[in-house]
């Protein structure tokens, strides 16, 4: 048992890799001619499609905006309908824009709409709207984007008094032409549905939706729906086409956070009569349009397979349980049948379940202690087992690493760095008490740009729970571009430790998921795009173990608005590697190790600093699936070009090779909407296998070498 075992204490075993690294601290000058060796005759474990998975939540309008297609917020009317100034949402300025929405206006006095909580179409209101003979009132949502001849349909629930005449109107401009209107009649007190269909005929990013009366008595609005026509089964047209030829493997879904509040029941059936729900984790309303159904329509839409996340925050094992057989089971179980009467009458086969999100966070909803914790999740599979055996279990775990840099570890024992064996090891708690209740264990990692972890700041203080223990730093471009790929070196390293204290981890072929991982605070551009290439080098160094991998967020690899959408440079990474990188990893020595580490060892630094022994460059190298082509690719983390020779053993090269380069002006080349590309990935062929390479600043370049 772990608790057992006399471990080192941590300044000891810092103090000890410290020494060890200043021992072996060279100068970071490379020599003069750097050499990378690759030996096509030790091939690794084949790279896995879901190490190109993405990770996609319910943060504020990432889905409602990015993916699905529908036009209104609100439009179930979770909020009153008033003239109150909009409020902005709290928090750094970057994540408040997704999380702002568009309000609901009353057309006319404030007193002529009332919010009835007693004839509710659904949730707990639906605004009425008082009439008096000729004089207009009504609602109405503005800020909507529309584009000349482009069609919208969509759908109003309605009832109200038999003399009420209704108008629905989508309005594109000042004058009163600028308007096209569809009148509704003959009202009843029960609510019914109205089918909408518009075309604009002119380009305006501030369009809105009126619903106006005249007459008698009043009418209510249940609900009201508008989308472009061109929507696919309710999703984006654009953005979905962009992210289907990322072929990303898996879809992470539907949480994140949001999973720890999450009800995925309030989230199936008759959209219209889904409530609208508080988001706690995010403090963002929900409309629950894109639920479990919607989520498999879009896996299927993108050509992924999911990867369900159930709520074991507020969640219980039983909701969990159905929700498994509602997704698998079949119609002759009771949640297979609601599935059926809902549309769906055959089993998706969802194959890999993560029990709970990051459940060591305090910023989780339900949050217990890592020995409760283990108790919840053995009792969740368990019953989700009972219902489906076939699923793959993967556990929710952090190893130190995390538990440190969160501050995790410091709320759980007391002491910043997580120590292998305590409460501040979330990983080595489920190896040690839930061992048999998963297939894979996951883990999750976010850098900060310009920042470190900071010991001084977080040294054992227990008055310091909620301090961020981190620190601006003044680094090199090299050194900057490392930090994230560092985070993948300490997984590896954990791994290590792991494996020794548990050795059934390699027999049974546990495998580990980085479902989420991202830099935080950097746009996207070539300099990040660089750093995101090194993450990929690393988790192909490291294909015995991470199988999986989730970016964050799938929409994080476009640029897009309203309308329109294109890739940015994190996008054409990922297409670059997917489309041209091989499947069968193979070894890469050189003569020019990583610096040792800079800072102390622990946190957010590894023992040993991510990359190839190729330094400043990184290059990692692999067959394709036919063995016909070795590809090598390298990441120029420098502001110069670089030179670099290759040795190739194990395979015999010759003919003509093919290259695929993205470089920019610079590091901060982008891509943005409504600006020529600064990046684009540029393809070139060569007359024969170049024996050196010659790699442009801030660069990502895969080689396409022919085998004989």
């Amino acid at each position: 048992m772990i608790r057992n075992r006399v471990l080192p204490s941590c300044s000891l075993l810092v103090a000890s890799l410290l020494i060890a690294a200043q021992a072996q601290e060279q100068a970071s000058t490379p020599p003069q001619s750097i050499v990378a060796n690759l030996d096509a005759g030790k091939v690794g474990d084949p790279i896995s499609g879901y190490d190109y998975g993405m990770f996609i939540e319910h943060l504020g309008n990432i889905i409602n905006h990015g993916l699905w297609s529908e036009m209104l917020d609100d439009r179930k009317f979770y909020f009153p309908v008033d003239s109150a100034p909009e409020k902005e949402p709290a928090g750094n300025p970057m994540r408040a824009r997704f999380m702002k929405l568009k309000k609901w206006r009353p057309i006319g006095p404030d007193e002529f709409v009332v919010m009835d909580r007693d004839h509710a179409y659904v949730g707990e209101q639906s605004p009425e709207i008082k009439l008096e003979g000729g004089t207009t009132h009504g609602i109405q949502q503005s800020g909507l984007a529309l584009r000349k001849g482009k069609g919208y349909a969509g759908r109003i629930v309605l009832a109200g008094s038999p003399q009420a005449q209704v108008n629905v109107s989508l309005v594109w401009g000042p004058d009163a032409k600028d308007r096209q209107t569809i009148p509704l009649h003959a009202l009843h007190s029960a609510y019914a549905t109205f089918p909408l269909k518009f075309t604009a005929p002119a380009d305006t990013d501030d369009g809105r939706l009126e619903i106006t009366g005249t007459g008698t008595g009043s009418f209510h609005v249940g609900a009201v729906s508008l989308m472009p026509a061109d929507n696919v089964h309710g999703f984006r047209a654009d953005t979905t086409a962009l992210l289907r030829q990322l072929d990303s493997g898996f879809y992470r879904l539907p949480g994140g956070n949001y999973i720890s509040g999450y009800d995925w029941r309030d989230a199936i059936g008759d959209p219209d009569k889904r409530p609208p729900t508080w988001d706690f984790a995010w403090n963002v309303m929900q409309p629950n349009d894109v639920g479990m159904d919607e989520f498999m329509e879009l896996c299927r839409i993108l050509k992924v397979d999911p990867y369900i996340t159930v709520n074991a925050g507020y969640g219980d094992d039983r909701s969990a349980a159905d929700q498994v057989e509602y997704m698998n089971g079949s119609v002759r179980t009771h949640m297979g049948a609601l599935r059926a009467a809902n549309g769906h009458p055959e089993p998706y086969h969802v194959k890999y379940w993560n029990v709970g999100n990051e459940p060591y966070g305090n910023w989780q909803l339900g949050r217990t202690a890592l020995r409760y914790f283990l108790i919840k999740h053995n009792a969740f599979v368990k019953a989700m087992r009972k219902v489906d055996p076939s699923i793959v279990i993967i556990a929710s775990g952090a190893m130190p690493d995390q538990m440190t840099v969160t501050n995790s570890a410091r709320r759980a024992t007391g002491k910043t760095q997580a120590e292998y064996g305590t409460d501040g090891d979330w990983t080595g708690g489920l190896l040690d008490k839930s061992w048999g209740y998963f297939e894979g264990i996951s883990d999750h990692w976010y850098c900060y740009s310009g920042k470190r972890f900071d010991w001084e700041a977080g040294k054992d203080n227990p008055f310091l729970y909620d301090q961020n223990p981190f620190t601006s730093v003044d680094e090199s471009l090299v050194d900057w571009a490392r930090r994230p790929s560092n985070r993948v070196r300490e997984k590896a390293e954990a791994w290590e430790e792991y494996k020794k204290r548990f050795p059934a981890i390699e027999d049974k072929k546990i495998f580990l998921a980085i479902d989420e991982w991202a830099e935080s605070g950097m746009p996207p551009n070539m300099k990040l795009a660089v750093s995101y290439a090194m993450v990929m080098h690393e988790m192909f160094r490291h294909t015995h173990f991470i199988t999986m991998g989730a970016f964050t967020f799938a929409t994080s690899t476009l640029d897009f608005n309203a309308t329109d959408a294109i890739y940015n440079t994190t996008g054409l990474m990922f297409k670059l590697y997917r489309e041209h990188y091989g499947t069968l990893p193979v070894e890469v020595t050189g003569n020019s190790p990583q610096p040792a580490p800079k800072w102390p060892v622990g946190g957010d630094q590894p023992a040993a600093n991510a990359g190839s022994p190729t330094y400043p460059l990184d290059v990692t190298a692999a067959l394709t699936a036919d063995r016909k082509f070795l590809t090598v690719a390298v990441a120029n983390p420098t502001a110069s070009a670089q030179r670099i020779d290759l040795k190739v053993q194990g395979v015999q090269l010759a003919g003509k090779s093919k290259t695929w380069q993205m470089a920019g002006h610079g590091e901060d080349a982008a891509n943005l909407l409504g600006q020529k590309p600064q990046v684009e990935i540029v393809a070139a062929e060569l007359p024969e296998v170049p024996a050196t390479l010659s790699v442009p600043p801030v660069s990502i370049t895969i080689y396409e070498l022919p085998v004989r």
